[in-house]
């Protein structure tokens, strides 16, 4: 990044860098648990949840790619291990240890409901004081409301099948 678009940033940009780490990690994470999900999920709506999960993965690599690019713009270094990952996570990674349908949808919902509240803090703290990191934010914060939306909406449809 040039040195007026650092200037542009009004916040601690190491800090900034920070945060964006922590996204990048939970990014990965994401990617990794809808990846693995959809191979290992088992159940009734099979089929349509193993294509909202894949679809879902490739957004949060999507996600990730998006972070990085920002990270890079603000002079920063991204993690590079991925051990790290689990170090800096926000959300963290649930083990789809349990593979049937409804236990894949209900740990896919936590994460997109902790990816909402790490965007929309993001977006808090960046208003105003870092315009193009608070629109990659928003950006993704709308897909993550969107991903929490489809996968209960999955939900929902199983419980209903089930009757």
């Amino acid at each position: 990044m040039g040195t007026k678009g650092r200037e542009i940033v009004g916040l601690d940009v190491e800090r900034l860098i920070e945060l964006l780490n922590k996204a990048y990690a939970d990014e990965w994470l994401a990617y990794y648990q809808y990846w693995i999900g959809a191979k290992v999920v088992k159940g009734r709506m099979k089929g349509q949840v193993v294509a909202e999960l894949e679809e879902h993965a490739a957004d949060e690599l999507r996600h990730a790619g998006m972070v990085l690019d920002r990270i890079m713009q603000l002079e920063g270094t991204p993690l590079l291990k991925p051990e790290d990952w689990y170090k800096v996570s926000n959300c963290g990674y649930d083990v789809p240890e349990d593979p049937h349908v409804e236990s894949i949808l209900k740990q896919n919902i936590k994460g997109e409901q902790c990816a909402i509240d790490v965007y929309n803090k993001l977006l808090e703290a960046t208003k105003d004081k870092d315009p193009l990191t608070y629109h990659m934010a928003l950006e993704i914060l709308k897909d993550e409301v969107e991903h929490e939306d489809d996968l209960q909406a999955l939900l929902e449809d199983l419980h209903e099948r089930g009757r």
